[in-house]
């Protein structure tokens, strides 16, 4: 007897939620491309700078005690900035460089082969009781493949838990689940910490333009939260997803058996792993032992770590990372044969980039016309002051931040797009109310995260159901969503007490 997966939710709770999914895939295929949205966004602010520059608003910044006055794009030197200086608002816009130089070694280990054998041996090399945990983490670790992983593990979730007996359905959701809701947790650096680091600084400069904000920064608290995600998601599972009646394939879709063993890595891609093991652990060595030394050009004015070059280079220290170990598990695993295959991976990790590129251009556009008029700062300085008035603690302007993004995030998915948004506003506003810029990029974090996985705008979520329903065809938009709402709820309200654990402590959140 075939059991039909609901389509439609039983509760009225999961019914309502449905309806709100309706109004914002309603309303999110209205917007335009994030391109065009942003270039709307920038006239905009061409606009609003005039009307603001002609009623004479300004702000008194407290941390200099100078005036801040808002400036008209239409002015002479407005257009300066609009016209004359494009090419450099392009060229000095933050992430750029640095994500570019990040994902040149990525590319090099994800072509290689390296990142999907991690993934495999992640998750098939543990006992099958512990899979939910394994496949779960591996997640985390995939996150250095960035949107690569969802590729890699969905399929590969729904064929380890039919391998052993399990549902693959709940499989391809538990990998979803993960890479989305925990995007911005990884026991190791990706190129989002490049990324976000990047734009957190760019912003504090408008308060302090000293203030330097690594990839390092959430390292500790987002490499903490790989673990806690990974357990949270195998309690809800084990506890009360997997004994949902509706998991069963059809059989005309349930395919062949699938042997577990047919999982498991390859010799050649065991060795690959073994020697690219070795080299990743004599990378680190030598880092280390090169910055103990006091006077080691690795370390920074008067012999800190925090100003070494290391730190200051962290980009090119991850893509160096990841170039080295990707080309050593080439080698011995076959996938690089000459060293003209090495760049032909760099040049397809520069191909995938374009978009992003595309992307860039529009948003350095609105964040320079942003910044020189001066109406950030303006907008930071009255709403830290409106919020001292009422003297909101830490906490609550927090959870405030996490509520807002959270919302936000049904409509913009792009985690950089709308950390652009919201980064020129938040961590200058949050600073002047002495709360860290690496603390709200924290938050901000969480927020971006958690409602990954029931947004219906994220082409991930129509990606995962695709692969659903290759075992269930009956499957809907609603059979995911059943599953992940109570997933994105209980992982969101478990991540943000655990920041407010950690940040009541006053445990440091990175380097």
């Amino acid at each position: 007897m075939t059991t039909t997966i609901q389509t439609e939710p039983r509760s009225g709770f999961i019914r309502a939620s449905f309806k709100a999914f309706g109004v914002i895939e309603r309303v999110g295929n209205k917007l335009p491309h994030p391109f065009w949205l942003f270039c709307i966004l920038a006239g905009v602010i061409i606009v609003l700078s005039s009307i603001l520059d002609a009623a004479g608003l300004s702000a008194v910044n407290p941390s200099t005690g100078e005036p801040v006055v808002v400036r008209s794009l239409l002015s002479a030197e407005g257009m300066q900035t609009i016209l004359g200086d494009a090419v450099k608002n392009f060229a000095g816009f933050p992430p750029l460089a640095t994500i570019m130089t990040t994902l040149l070694g990525i590319a090099i280990a994800e072509r290689s082969g390296l990142i999907d054998a991690v993934l495999r041996q992640t998750v098939t090399r543990i006992p099958t009781k512990y899979v939910t945990f394994s496949l779960s983490m591996a997640a985390m670790i995939g996150h250095v493949a960035g949107d690569a992983a969802y590729v890699t593990l969905i399929p590969l979730g729904a064929l380890v838990f039919r391998a052993i007996g399990r549902s693959p359905v709940l499989g391809a959701i538990v990998a979803f689940v993960s890479i989305s809701a925990g995007y911005d947790a990884s026991p190791s650096l990706t190129t989002t910490d490049v990324l976000l680091s990047s734009i957190t600084t760019a912003a504090a400069a408008t308060i302090d333009p000293t203030v330097v904000v690594s990839p390092l920064a959430n390292y500790f608290f987002g490499a903490s939260s790989s673990i806690l995600i990974a357990l949270t998601i195998t309690i809800v599972v084990e506890k009360v997803l997997a004994k949902r009646s509706d998991l069963e394939s059809d059989p005309t879709e349930a395919g062949d058996v699938v042997d577990f063993n047919d999982l498991l890595a390859t010799p050649a891609q065991r060795r690959g792993l073994r020697f690219s093991g070795i080299a990743a652990l004599t990378f680190f060595v030598v880092l280390v032992a090169a910055m103990i030394p006091p006077s080691s050009p690795l370390r920074g004015e008067g012999g800190s770590l925090l100003t070494s070059p290391v730190i200051g280079g962290m980009a090119f220290v991850i893509g160096l990372f990841f170039g080295i170990v990707g080309y050593v598990y080439g080698r011995t695993a076959g996938t690089y044969s000459k060293a003209a295959d090495v760049v032909a991976a760099m040049t397809h990790g520069m191909k995938d980039m374009a978009p992003i590129l595309v992307l860039f251009f529009a948003i350095s556009q609105f964040l320079a016309y942003f910044k020189w008029t001066g109406i950030g700062e303006v907008m930071a300085i009255s709403g830290s002051a409106s919020l001292e008035r009422i003297n909101a603690p830490g906490w609550a302007i927090l959870l405030g931040l996490a509520i807002v993004i959270s919302v936000m995030n049904f409509i913009v998915t792009s985690g950089s797009a709308m950390w652009s948004l919201a980064a020129p506003i938040f961590v200058p506003m949050l600073m002047l109310l002495d709360i860290e810029p690496a603390t709200t990029q924290a938050m901000y974090r969480i927020a971006d995260s958690v409602t990954n996985c029931v947004t219906p705008m994220s082409p991930y979520f129509v990606m995962a159901l695709g692969f659903i329903q290759q075992y269930r065809k009956s499957a809907g938009i609603g059979t995911l969503a059943s599953f992940t709402i109570p997933l994105a709820m209980v992982i969101w309200v478990v991540w943000v007490a655990f920041f407010m654990l950690w940040y009541a402590l006053g445990i440091p959140f990175g380097i």
